[in-house]
């Protein structure tokens, strides 16, 4: 007997219509890429031939493996393509990052710049091998001042918080119970400026009495009497770097009164005044670099100025006048390793004076081997500039450029504050055009080329803080909220809102965000 075959199955239908048929797999083209360094510009290794659908995490293994480095670490990295200059149009990037492939982001641009008969010339950035988490929520309200927040600053370590209000008081908060520490009194005026000495032994004040206080965290006591000298308030303070004296690091503070004081803090007495600016001095800095390596002071004034000086004695070294107005905000890409110290994110804690020194001579021989100290600075004429004023942080009298490498326009209003990221590889502006505007500053090509605008407030941005892994960036508002920008998309991460009024200050460490305004609260953001 024959064997019958089943019948032939009925074709499934989808709302009474037949199946579609399967698309055809989308073959994708071959591109040749040419991997380069994004601090200088060398190739990686040869071009190599492969297909444009290798996703990002892959293009990582690879330069990885084309690396030429004997260490097994695996270096994580980011990849952008340079859009060229008839491409790019006003207030756009002028990059393309590569966050999916280099089919998805390069080849089906919007400009159309590339094709896959280009040889794309794909810049690699080695990025930090920890990542920061996003805050998304936030944690805790801390209220205790009665006036509104002006300051707000991490301890190196970012165990401990200090904020200074218009109550006159300067106020602790232990970070692992997000409770309060200390009340450290002692002001008669609002404390408009709160810095930790880079091993946390000390935090310095300043405040509308014209009056610098030293306290001790750990007891909430003042440490002596307040150093008086200013005539008018303080507008910002400066500790030594850690690797120019980790015993007793002197403290700079400037004043509304047009002079700087440079103070012993073993002694609480005054070791000279610089008094060359003739207006308010908005902002002092000190860097690590300078003449023969001993540090030097930046100062911004009102006097449209900025000046530098040797630190060792106070002679002063450079005028530079190419602002047109008020100099109001001042960066150093060394900030943050000046400001950390020895610590780094393994926690790992120094155990003498000596190894801390070392520890932190190691973190910015290693920031400025890549390039030297850079400063930028931001004025009311709506513009910044980029100077390179030491060649290297040995240099002689005359090593450096007195004129600027640099003027950053775009801004449409006042610059408000100038920040660089911890690795010294980007630069962010905030204006009072409600922008924050981003600038590379890495080495590659020319220095402070414009990357992007970042926008999303309605209002003007007062202050912005790094993620310690350069990755991300916060901005405080008049609008009431902090924003927090992912560097790959130049797109809102996390918006933060939750304040009732202005945002004056806020401050970044590990995976924390604190921020506080004229609502009279202090607010910790987390994960």
């Amino acid at each position: 007997m024959a064997t019958l075959l089943p019948p032939p199955k009925r074709p499934k239908l989808y709302h009474s219509v037949t199946e579609p048929e399967p698309e055809p797999l989308k073959v994708s083209p071959n591109v040749v890429v040419q991997f380069v360094n994004e601090h200088d510009g060398t190739p990686i290794a040869p071009a190599v031939n492969l297909p444009a659908n290798v996703a990002r995490e892959g293009l990582e293994v690879l330069v990885n493996q084309l690396r030429t480095k004997d260490d097994d670490e695996h270096v994580p990295f980011a990849f952008h393509v340079a859009l060229p200059e008839e491409a790019t149009k006003p207030n756009a990037p002028t990059r393309i990052v590569i966050s999916k492939s280099i089919e998805v982001d390069v080849l089906a641009h919007a400009s159309h710049a590339f094709s896959e008969e280009d040889v794309l010339v794909v810049r690699c950035a080695p990025q930090s091998v920890f990542k920061v988490r996003p805050a998304t929520r936030c944690s805790a309200t801390l209220s205790g001042h009665s006036s509104p927040i002006l300051c707000a600053s991490f301890s190196p370590t970012g165990n401990l918080l200090a904020t200074g209000s218009g109550d006159t008081h300067v106020r602790l908060w232990d970070l692992y119970t997000e409770t309060p520490s200390h009340t450290l009194t002692g002001h008669t005026g609002w404390v408009l400026c709160v810095e930790w000495d880079p091993l946390e032994r000390k935090l310095a004040s300043g405040g509308h009495d014209g009056h610098v206080r030293l306290w001790d965290p750990k007891t909430g006591k003042s440490l002596g009497d307040a150093m008086k000298g200013h005539s008018k308030w303080v507008t910002s303070l400066a500790w030594e770097p850690l690797h120019l004296n980790p015993s007793t690091p002197r403290l700079a503070s400037s004043s509304k009164d047009g002079t700087v004081r440079v103070w012993s803090t073993a002694t609480r007495k005054l070791e000279y005044a610089l008094g060359g600016h003739t207006a308010s001095v908005n902002v002092v800095k000190w860097g690590g670099g300078g003449l023969n390596g001993h540090g030097v002071l930046y100062t911004a004034s009102s006097d449209r100025t900025v000046r530098v000086w040797d630190a060792r004695g106070g002679k002063q070294l450079h005028i530079l006048k190419d602002h047109a107005h008020w100099v109001t905000t001042l960066a150093l890409n060394t900030d943050f390793v000046l400001r950390t110290g020895p610590f780094d994110h393994t926690g790992k804690r120094p155990l003498s004076d000596e190894e801390a020194q070392a520890l932190a001579l190691k973190r910015y021989t290693a920031l400025v081997s890549r390039t030297p100290e850079l400063l930028i600075s931001g004025s009311d004429d709506h513009t910044l500039f980029l100077w390179s004023l030491f060649a290297s942080s040995n240099a002689e009298p005359g090593g450096g450029k007195t004129k600027p490498l640099t003027r950053l326009t775009g801004h449409q209003r006042q610059v408000s504050h100038v920040a660089f990221s911890p690795d010294g590889r980007w630069a962010a502006s905030a204006g009072w055009d409600s922008a924050v505007r981003l600038w590379d500053c890495s080495g590659a090509g020319q220095l402070g080329k414009f990357v992007a605008t970042l926008r999303g407030h309605v209002g003007p941005v007062y202050r912005l803080a790094w993620s310690a892994d350069s990755r991300m960036l916060v901005s405080a508002s008049k609008d009431a909220t902090v924003k927090i920008w992912d560097l790959k998309t130049y797109k809102i991460k996390s918006d933060l809102p939750g304040h009732t009024d202005e945002v004056y200050c806020v401050d970044f460490v590990a995976d924390k965000v604190v921020s506080g305004g004229r609502d009279r609260t202090v607010k910790i953001w987390k994960n």
